[in-house]
């Protein structure tokens, strides 16, 4: 079994909710609960958070965790992953970028990404969940994928794909199957370095994915299904869905 390291970056100036990793839930910070979930992933040797900002690094250190304070100049959490690679000699194979404001993780969503880099020939995996309701293909915010009979993700966008014709967009569900993209990678730790240094493609700067940039430059990245949603928290609006769907508002 080959071993595998969780990293989470944690960016302090979020443009859309800034300071987000440090916005409690209940009692806890959202940093401290993404740590604690990741870390509950037998399947991973250690926990890391890898941030650029002081407070973020100190509220980590409070609870316990082990934390990286990397550069202001990284573009995406890829970035942060590479510099905390280039910085420590880490003996597991596997890297995986854990998404800083996804409290609820799951740690089977994890594990589902571990054993889907047991493969050699995988170098880059991600996740996705079938998509049951109709709203959701239509809604930019919710990124879906198309993948080949293989695993190998084809493309991903904001918009519908795939695109089914002449039939009534409620009965699309009927006529193909729709995925969700769970926002969590995981790399082999030989070619991290490779995509931190790609440069922006078109497509990434099209639709704002950064996953586009490695398939505009001809890696692979194989998607692996997962019956395990997830809860991103984008927005302040987002946090008070979840506080109220958890019955923590006020608490």
């Amino acid at each position: 079994m080959k071993k595998a390291i969780a990293i989470i970056p944690a960016r302090f100036a979020s443009t859309r909710f800034p300071g987000k990793p440090l916005v409690k839930i209940g009692s806890k910070t959202m940093i401290e609960l993404v740590f604690e979930q990741a870390s509950k992933c037998e399947l991973v040797n250690k926990v890391m958070v890898a941030t650029d900002h002081a407070g973020i690094r100190d509220a980590v250190l409070a609870f316990g965790g082990q934390v990286v304070l990397t550069s202001e100049s990284c573009q995406s959490g890829t970035d942060r992953c590479a510099e905390v690679l280039s910085s420590f000699d880490f003996e597991e194979e596997i890297v995986v970028n854990v998404q800083g404001d996804e409290p609820f993780i799951h740690p089977e969503q994890i594990e589902e990404l571990v054993q889907l880099m047991q493969n050699d020939r995988i170098e880059i995996g991600t996740l996705a969940q079938r998509i049951t309701e109709t709203e959701l293909i239509f809604n930019p915010n919710v990124v879906k994928v198309v993948r080949s009979k293989a695993g190998k993700a084809l493309l991903f966008s904001r918009n519908p794909i795939p695109f089914v014709r002449e039939k009534e967009k409620c009965d699309w569900l009927q006529h193909a199957d729709f995925f969700k993209h769970v926002g969590l990678y995981a790399y082999k730790k030989t070619i991290l370095k490779d995509l931190s240094n790609l440069p922006i493609g078109v497509l990434e700067k099209a639709e704002s994915l950064e996953q586009l940039r490695w398939l505009e430059a001809g890696y692979d990245i194989f998607v692996a299904e997962t019956k395990y949603a997830s809860i991103g928290i984008d927005t302040p609006e987002d946090l008070k869905n979840v506080l109220k769907s958890f019955d923590l508002l006020g608490k």
